[in-house]
């Protein structure tokens, strides 16, 4: 069976592993019909492709019958981002559907609209280690949160302090909260619940839908995660071979 025509609802994956929980969500059209969750935090190696493969199953779907995936492209968790990747570029080398990668922080921001009383700006904060996160903040428009500039490696206090203004209602959320939770308390702005903070595959879904409407696509040759700062492994690697 070739992939769904395009003049039909087509059948989507999306696929969150940028946290230490993961979770897959498979959708037809503009519906998420169901979502799976891996069974414990950093699972992604051993449970990833048959979570997967046990949603398409329950569904009665085949791979062949997928018309398009969302991935969740980063900033986060190194090996959770490749996992991802990897089983994006599979499929869509599979079955020639196309891939779009959707930016993590947009993910988590929109969570925000979930929140008791809905910010009209979120800082989205995760930690990147070394006393420090990867970060953006995001406007809400038409019930949807957009992101103001491109994610970036920074302290956290001297980016709470720079980009949010007093009186803007803002509201911090992501899990680089914990982490960083005295400079997110000196900043003075509403810190999001914790359960708000993890990102979610439907809405992967959802802004994937959204970023294919307008043919935000990915190139399979570019199929690689948004990491901001290099993997460690990479950055010892140049460090080792400077000359």
């Amino acid at each position: 069976m070739s992939p769904a025509s395009e003049t039909e609802p087509a059948y989507a994956l999306a696929f969150e592993t940028s946290s230490a929980m993961g979770d897959v969500a498979l959708g037809l059209g503009d519906r998420v019909l169901a979502t799976r969750r891996l069974s414990a935090p950093r699972r992604h190696a051993v449970e990833f492709l048959p979570t997967v493969a046990a949603l398409c199953a329950e569904q009665g779907v085949s791979v062949w019958d997928v018309g398009f995936v969302f991935v969740s492209a980063g900033p986060g968790s190194f090996t959770g981002l490749r996992i991802g990747m990897t089983a994006a570029r599979s499929v869509t080398l599979a079955t020639g559907a196309p891939v779009v990668k959707v930016p993590t922080l947009d993910v988590i921001a929109q969570n925000a609209l979930d929140a008791a009383d809905v910010p009209d700006r979120v800082a989205v904060l995760l930690d990147a280690k070394r006393k420090r996160v990867y970060a953006s903040t995001f406007v809400r428009e038409n019930g949807v949160y957009r992101a103001e500039a491109e994610p970036i490696e920074v302290e956290p206090a001297a980016f709470l302090a720079d980009r949010l203004s007093a009186g803007s209602g803002g509201a911090v959320l992501g899990e680089g909260v914990e982490y960083h939770q005295e400079a997110v308390a000196s900043s003075g702005w509403r810190v999001l619940p914790s359960g708000l903070s993890p990102p979610r595959a439907e809405t992967v879904y959802r802004l994937g839908r959204e970023m294919a409407a307008r043919g935000a696509f990915t190139d399979r040759s570019a199929m690689v995660p948004t990491y901001v700062r290099l993997p460690e492994a990479e950055e010892k690697w140049n460090q080792a071979n400077k000359s």
